[in-house]
């Protein structure tokens, strides 16, 4: 299946042609909520349980496994997004163009389920069940909650969106390896890790952000609770050069020679950070 042609059959122009909803295009999510602050949680609270429940959903040293675990990342996509659309926090915004944002962007994650579920099953494979997400992390979060600081939890639901997409991004070229042997499976992954680093890009802008990682990510204003999505991309040397060194004239600096390369994930260390969210 081609996915440029794939998420075409789901972007708002077509959607508004055929007089369908958000609401009749995806089902809807129940909205969580308990009152906290996101930068006090230290992220590894109930990983270790949490991880083991996922750690038995798949295993990511073969092509199999890969696609399990982009995958469950999807699903934990998919219905953050639906969450945050149904939550309305996102009026917040006061402009309507994060709502847009997210709606568009919730489009191409359910569509990357779907193309996932679809190729697992032509694998004759089972594709995983989806989790189920605490997106509130056992109550440390409150990204959908209206009824209070309804600006804390806006800055929190822009702050997860940015920290879910780089997981992503990272994760799927971590995962490329384990798919070397399959050129459609490859294919498959690549287009969707470019859809995904381009996510990444929106949502920092909508923070008001530059569009790349400079080194960890330090000093963003990201809680400190998702410092792991970030951790080595300060990363400087590239097959073994040190790529600030580079260039003609002075060398480059530290900070712009990071932003012109992005580092992985491994399969662990995604899980690790997926299962702070899977309730179970």
């Amino acid at each position: 299946m081609n996915l440029i042609k794939f998420l075409d059959e789901f972007t708002s122009d077509n959607l508004a042609k055929k007089g369908a909803s958000r609401r009749d295009a995806f089902s809807t999510f129940s909205s969580l909520g308990k009152k906290a602050a996101i930068a006090a949680v230290p992220f590894g609270m109930a990983v270790a349980s949490n991880k083991a429940k996922a750690a038995t959903m798949f295993q990511s040293d073969d092509a199999v496994g890969a696609l399990q675990l982009a995958l469950t990342l999807e699903y934990l996509e998919a219905s953050f997004y639906l969450q945050a659309l149904d939550s309305n926090v996102l009026d917040q915004d006061g402009t309507g163009k994060a709502n847009a944002i997210y709606e568009q962007i919730s489009m191409h994650e359910s569509a990357h389920v779907t193309l996932l579920q679809d190729t697992l099953m032509s694998l004759g494979e089972t594709p995983v069940a989806e989790p189920t997400f605490d997106f509130t992390a056992g109550g440390n979060f409150d990204p959908f909650n209206t009824e209070g600081d309804a600006a804390t939890s806006y800055a929190q639901l822009l702050a997860l969106a940015q920290a879910f997409e780089d997981t992503g991004v990272r994760a799927y070229k971590g995962q490329a390896g384990a798919l070397m042997g399959n050129d459609d499976l490859l294919t498959a992954a690549l287009q969707i890790h470019s859809v995904e680093a381009r996510h990444a890009s929106e949502i920092r802008r909508l923070r008001g952000l530059q569009g790349w990682i400079t080194l960890d990510n330090r000093g963003t204003g990201m809680p400190a609770a998702t410092q792991p999505v970030y951790d080595g991309e300060e990363n400087l040397s590239q097959g073994g050069v040190d790529v600030s060194t580079l260039g003609s004239g002075s060398p480059f600096t530290a900070e712009a020679s990071s932003q012109a390369y992005d580092e992985i994930l491994t399969g662990d260390e995604a899980t690790t950070i997926a299962s702070l969210f899977i309730e179970s």
